[in-house]
């Protein structure tokens, strides 16, 4: 009788439970909603719905703010009062929400409304052809632009300059990511979650592009400035 007691005390006894799978499975539920779809992301997605070149505003004016913020960070890129908050914060927030969202609200929905109910594998690959062929390089085109004119550009041929000088290599990184992003969503997400999705991929390669940028240009105003101090080193010598 005690062992088949002990068993059954065992056996009705609840498992225990990680704190840390606990609180992680809590977050999740958080974030979204869990079968309830009451969390951050069931609200977010309805937002899309109900208001969705407001939201597409606001979250992508947030993530150019943070990603400027991010990149000046791990670039050890400090304004001249010593902070890595700089003017081109605010610039870049207005950029993400004045033109990026809604340039890619237009174009992504053209491109949705293009292939809206097409399945078949065609026309999943031509879906990332013309992605790849119109619409990024349009974006592209639109942040280099934007970015010349931040960076204080203020004639036509300086933006095209820049533009020119930077497009191979920013196109480069969209061939590789773009079509590997859109096959996952094609795959894998609702088309009412593609927007957040692509905002996340944005604001990790946007974070990675600025920061290998930033650590560039100060590497080259290090070797420029040791250059110069050699010059002057050297004169003075030759003064002597």
């Amino acid at each position: 009788m005690s062992v088949k007691f002990e068993k059954e005390t065992i056996r009705g006894a609840p498992l225990p439970v990680d704190r840390n799978e606990d609180v992680a499975h809590r977050i999740g539920e958080r974030l979204t909603g869990g079968k309830s779809q009451t969390g951050y992301l069931a609200a977010y997605l309805k937002q899309l719905q109900t208001n969705p070149l407001r939201t597409k505003m606001l979250t992508s004016g947030s993530l150019a703010a943070l990603q400027e913020l991010l990149a000046s960070w791990l670039a050890q890129d400090r304004s001249k009062n010593g902070h890595y908050f700089s003017s081109r914060i605010p610039k870049m927030a207005a950029y993400g929400a004045f033109i990026s969202a809604p340039l890619g609200h237009a174009l992504i929905g053209i491109l949705q409304k293009i292939f809206a109910g097409r399945t078949s594998l065609t026309a999943k690959v031509l879906q990332i052809l013309v992605s790849n062929l119109v619409v990024s390089p349009i974006q592209n085109t639109v942040y280099l632009a934007t970015m010349a004119l931040i960076a204080g550009a203020r004639t036509w041929h300086q933006v095209r300059a820049t533009i020119r000088a930077g497009f191979m290599s920013v196109m480069k990184v969209s061939w590789i990511t773009s079509p590997l992003a859109l096959a996952f969503a094609q795959k894998f997400l609702p088309e009412q979650t593609w927007v957040p999705f692509f905002n996340i991929v944005a604001f990790v390669i946007g974070t990675y592009i600025n920061t290998h940028t930033k650590k560039k240009r100060l590497a080259a105003l290090r070797k420029k400035h040791y250059e110069s101090g050699r010059r002057d080193d050297s004169y003075s010598r030759r003064d002597y």
